[in-house]
């Protein structure tokens, strides 16, 4: 397909001194003629009778003629102009105004509309009740991240979604300032339970971590010193702006459509589907089919479950010459009580393997690889395990390390090596290795938790929860960096700090004591999150993919709906960024680059780093959807601003 650019109106300047001349689609003060459409449509700069006609031409000649005239604003309590936008990503996309002169309040419901119902008063006291964020007749919003808050101070505004996207413009700094101070303080509430206030920051955070809860008072100089070292090695440097891609190909899906992706480092990646695992074969530009198809249900004279479950997971081992298979046991959870192997390289499901602890059957909901490349290990026989409330270590010889005999086995059992079952409820919701096997686990209260490759009792370093559940984590190979998913943003740690002795360790080695980074976000605009729909929620982010010591990834790709989205990973650490200039609260990313595709998509990653060609700072970037696989290459042509999407 033609890779035409689409650039997102959304983040138009709105401008306060263009001529009224000019086809705008961004909103001027009050105190100038307007020239947009209002929210029904009627133009307010239409063609003018010469007896002014409206209260609004009567303010404008007086205060050309600069007569004093008492101002409504005055008399209005948080006043604000607010405006709508329309048009989508569509050409004619333009901001219009909703409300030339409105006022906001934040109050309190018991219901997440924003409704009142008739005993309000009497029912807030007995249950559960949020703040809401009204502003005149149009928008009723529970304040929460789904609203997509984003501050932009240099233009005294504030955008968000609410059954739309809107934006509000304020009439002075103060009046800017008071709304944001405000809407941090109910967002904190509604989101712990607690009122805003120091003492409740530090129970929330903990007092290590005061700087997630006030980033200005955080030590960024890790942030810093990171982007200076990255910058160092000629090795390793992407342009700091961004990248065009192109698509290069498609190739479409055989047998069933595709549930997950399995990239290999080697000659061949994985597409698994309903029925069977198509293999691909990897190039310098993405992957490409080599027309072998391997059906779970060719095996003779064995009955295999493979043929009647769906696998949602795949784990590549030995060489990339095996695979295990996860099967949720029931739609819509992903725990199981085994795995399938499948040998890659003769087609057959070799054994189903049970997972049990002391002689009773357990379950699993994740499996990873020990390490980042242990994939590539052609004699790895072990694989890590996480359930809700387990960490553990399987090992597919038995407890003397020999190698089970598989055809007398009836549903041979995982060696349960090493683990940890949590008596409290740590809810694990997934977890990731870096290349030295240190394991980072997110949690559904949004907690962070880094273990070093010899112990899984004790988190050397737990990061708080931001108030989201943590769907999905990835760390960079050296362990400096995780990234969390959330439905409604990214998360992005620095795991470094500088111990008593003046030396540099990450949280997998130590306690990290008082001097700990304020984390970044990586965001969605509000009109992309809109666009993206309302039930689409951020999904798999990852790093770009190093299994060497010394190479740093670029990237970080992450899947939400039909957009696959790329952030460059040393524009995010640059803390001069321009995303960064305006913002109140933890630093949060904007600039990323979108590839949309026609359905939704399961699974974006970038290939192994060995497959970046010399004139690309990037291995090509796969992404899947149900049916089809496409690869794309990105070259150092155009800079990232704010979300070009690519179709």
């Amino acid at each position: 397909k033609d890779m035409g650019a689409n650039s997102s109106r959304e983040d138009l300047e709105i401008s306060d001194s263009e001529s009224d001349d000019d086809q705008q689609q961004t909103p001027q003060k009050e105190d100038q003629e307007e020239n947009y459409h209002d929210a029904e449509g009627q133009n307010s700069s239409g063609r003018r009778p010469k007896t002014p006609s409206s209260l609004e031409q009567v303010e404008a000649r007086l205060r050309a003629l600069k007569l004093k005239y008492p101002s409504q604003k005055a008399a209005l309590i948080n006043a604000v102009k607010l405006y709508l936008h329309v048009g989508g990503n569509s050409p004619d996309a333009k901001w219009t105004i909703s409300d030339k002169l409105t006022s906001y309040s934040f109050t309190k419901s018991t219901r997440p509309d924003g409704s009142r119902s008739d005993n309000e008063e009497e029912s807030e006291e007995e249950g559960d009740s949020w703040w809401v964020l009204k502003v005149g007749s149009r928008v009723k919003a529970k304040v929460g991240v789904e609203m997509q808050m984003k501050t932009l101070a240099d233009q005294q505004r504030v955008d968000f979604v609410s059954n739309g996207v809107w934006a509000m413009k304020f009439f002075t700094v103060d009046d800017y300032n008071a709304f944001v101070a405000k809407y941090q303080d109910c967002l904190f509430e509604n989101t712990y339970g607690f009122e805003s206030n120091d003492a409740n920051k530090v129970k929330v955070y903990g007092k290590d971590f005061i700087g997630w809860a006030n980033p200005e008072r955080a030590d960024d100089s890790m942030w810093e010193d990171a982007g200076d070292s990255f910058l160092k090695s000629p090795s390793s440097v992407t342009p700091v702006g961004g990248q065009d891609m192109g698509e290069e190909f498609e190739e479409a899906a055989s047998g069933g459509a595709i549930q997950s992706l399995a990239l290999g480092a080697l000659d061949n990646s994985f597409l698994v589907g309903d029925s069977g695992v198509q293999v691909v074969r990897n190039y310098s530009d993405g992957v490409r089919g080599k027309g072998v198809y391997v059906n779970f249900d060719n095996e003779r004279g064995r009955s295999s479950s493979m043929a009647h479950s769906t696998p949602r997971k795949a784990l590549l081992m030995r060489a990339e010459t095996n695979m295990l298979l996860m099967s949720p046991m029931a739609e819509g959870k992903p725990h199981t009580r085994g795995l399938h192997q499948l040998d890659i390289e003769t087609g057959k499901v070799v054994t189903e393997w049970k997972f049990e602890k002391d002689g009773t059957d357990i379950t699993m909901r994740d499996v990873t690889n020990d390490s980042k490349g242990a994939q590539m290990d052609p004699s790895g026989s072990t694989f890590l395990g996480l359930d809700d409330n387990r960490l553990c270590r399987w090992d597919m010889r038995d407890r003397y390390g020999m190698v089970q005999n598989l055809a007398d086995a009836n549903t041979p059992v995982l060696n349960w090596t090493q683990g940890h079952q949590f008596s409290r409820g740590t809810n694990f919701q997934c977890f990731a290795t870096a290349g030295d096997g240190s394991i980072v686990v997110g949690s559904l209260d949004g907690k962070i938790r880094l273990y070093s490759n010899n112990s899984m009792r004790q988190a050397k370093t737990a990061f708080p929860g931001l108030g989201s559940p943590i769907t999905h984590v990835d760390v960079t190979f050296d362990g400096r960096w995780i990234l969390g998913t959330t439905d409604t943003y990214l998360i992005l740690i620095c795991s470094m700090f500088t111990d008593k002795d003046g030396k540099t360790k990450t949280g997998f080695a130590g306690r990290m004591g008082n001097r700990i980074s304020a984390p970044r976000l990586l965001k969605l605009s509000p009109l992309d999150s809109h666009m993206a729909g309302v039930n689409n929620k951020f999904r798999g982010a990852q790093f770009s993919w190093v299994t060497e010591n010394g190479k740093q990834e670029r990237h970080l790709v992450a899947t939400v709906g039909k957009f696959s989205v790329i952030w460059n990973f040393q524009q995010v650490k640059d803390g001069s960024h321009e995303c960064y200039r305006s913002q109140v609260g933890l630093k949060s990313c904007y600039c990323y680059k979108i590839v949309l595709k026609d359905e939704s998509i399961i699974d974006s990653r970038f290939m192994h780093e060995k497959f970046a060609v010399s004139d690309s700072p990037e291995a090509p970037l796969v992404v899947a959807t149900p049916l089809k696989v496409s690869s794309f290459s990105i070259s150092s042509r155009h800079t990232i601003k704010q979300s070009p999407l690519f179709k």
